[in-house]
């Protein structure tokens, strides 16, 4: 099948584009310059591609897409700054993703991805592998979300907000703090809820060690989140576990306190949680 019968007539091409012999490209796509895209990456109708965007294989970017277009920073001067999208993602309708703030920055989009209808990614965000973003998800400039996390549609994330990995934010919610790894959050404004005990049975984390791993993200999350203890003191007291998992939200607790950062949400404190974890 020839290059031609890949790209519709009514597509705009820049002349500079690089674009692999396999790529798809709908009606009335337009495709800037300095854009480049891998193998079999399909690019629905009136979807646009501008500035110096790079987007791997397989992906699937759908009608009215617009990625790569200069950020809503007001700071932005014009710079070289960049998007960049992995492979196997799934892009769905209207979604807008915008290149970064300054030269040499780039938002960021991991592999195997599904961001559903009307999300928008700001400048600067990071976005792992595996994450589900639903529709109408607004993520505010320097944004990062962990590998495996899923949000709920119809939110908004403030900027430089960090969600953990595998973490579960329900929908409608105000996410205005650091989302702890694992764990299930909601509201307005948002608090922990409980710990992703679903997410963590598919995936295949509560088996590890014949449910050791499971076993010690609980004793975390009551330690955390259900105890009299102060925060300070229960986060200090997870040092005694020694699992990959649990020693991560140790480490992400610590950074979300550092100054410059947003701080973690809270939880009901003293066994107050509306929390299937009792």
């Amino acid at each position: 099948m020839s290059l031609t019968t890949l790209i519709h007539p009514t597509a705009v091409i820049y002349p500079g584009a690089d674009l692999h012999p396999s790529v798809k490209v709908g009606p009335y796509a337009v495709i800037g310059e300095k854009v480049k895209i891998g193998a079999e990456t399909e690019i629905g109708a009136h979807v646009i591609l501008d500035g110096h965007t790079e987007i791997g294989s397989h992906n699937r970017i759908f009608p009215g897409a617009a990625i790569g277009l200069e950020t809503q920073d007001l700071k932005y001067d014009g710079s070289m700054s960049q998007v960049k999208i992995g492979n196997n993602n799934r892009i769905r309708e209207y979604v807008t993703i915008n290149r970064a703030t300054h030269a040499g920055e780039a938002t960021l989009i991991g592999d195997n991805n599904l961001l559903m209808a009307y999300v928008h990614v700001a400048h600067n965000c990071v976005i792992g592998d595996q994450v589900i973003i639903a529709n109408s998800v607004a993520l505010a400039g320097h944004v990062e979300v962990e590998s495996n996390a899923v949000i709920g549609g119809m939110l908004g994330v403030h900027q430089f907000v960090h969600i953990g990995c595998y973490a579960m934010v329900g929908g409608m919610s105000r996410v205005d703090r650091d989302v702890p790894p694992y764990m299930v959050v909601e509201g307005h404004p948002c608090r922990v809820r409980g710990l992703n005990k679903v997410g963590l049975r598919r995936s295949g984390i509560a088996e590890i060690g014949n449910g050791k791993v499971l076993r010690e993200l609980k004793q975390a999350y009551r330690l955390l989140y259900r105890s009299q203890e102060s925060f300070e003191i229960a986060l200090a007291k997870l040092d005694q576990f020694t699992s990959e998992q649990t020693c991560h939200l140790r480490d992400f607790l610590h950074a979300s306190q550092q100054p410059g950062r947003r701080g973690s949400l809270p939880g009901h404190r003293g066994g107050t949680a509306d929390s299937p974890e009792d």
